[in-house]
């Protein structure tokens, strides 16, 4: 069984998505902000056209805290936190913890899998076309699944 989100409920959202992946225009980005229930601060919106406007990719706080000071974007190593920890309870980020302490955040909200190479400290994804997942065990009354994560961790062999 291969768990997918499921498609946006209309093709307003669809676009709204699909804008979300390759957005350079502030005002695309604010509108998306606003969309899901967040107001469009300066550090948002700034950290939002850093994180979504190559496509989908994973990151972590530091990564992005370091993207931001490159981009001569002020913000704080908390502010970025507290940014990302936002944009994933809105739905726009999904957060995938590789460790206790060790988390990256995915612009690809959709389920799907995930490589880690441990040496590299490198998360990318793995292609579900043709990944099943048997043996579930029923969920406990009264919950149903959500979702899967998957993480394969890589390492050289001979190592």
């Amino acid at each position: 069984m291969i768990l997918h989100k499921p498609p946006p409920k209309d093709y307003t959202e669809f676009k709204l998505y699909s804008a979300m992946l390759k957005m350079n225009a502030p005002g695309m980005i604010a509108e998306k902000l606003r969309a899901v229930g967040l107001r469009p601060t300066r550090q948002r919106l700034a950290l939002a056209k850093i994180l979504f406007s190559n496509g989908n990719r994973h990151v972590s706080a530091e990564d992005l805290h370091r993207e931001a000071c490159a981009a001569k974007v002020l913000v704080s190593v908390a502010t970025v936190y507290n940014t990302l920890n936002q944009f994933t309870a809105a739905g726009l980020l999904r957060e995938v913890a590789i460790e206790g302490d060790r988390s990256f955040f995915d612009t690809n909200t959709s389920n799907h899998f995930q490589f880690y190479n441990e040496k590299e400290g490198r998360l990318f994804d793995i292609g579900t076309e043709n990944l099943e997942i048997k043996g579930l065990p029923a969920a406990p009354e009264g919950t149903e699944i959500d979702r899967i994560d998957v993480i394969v961790r890589l390492k050289r062999r001979g190592n």
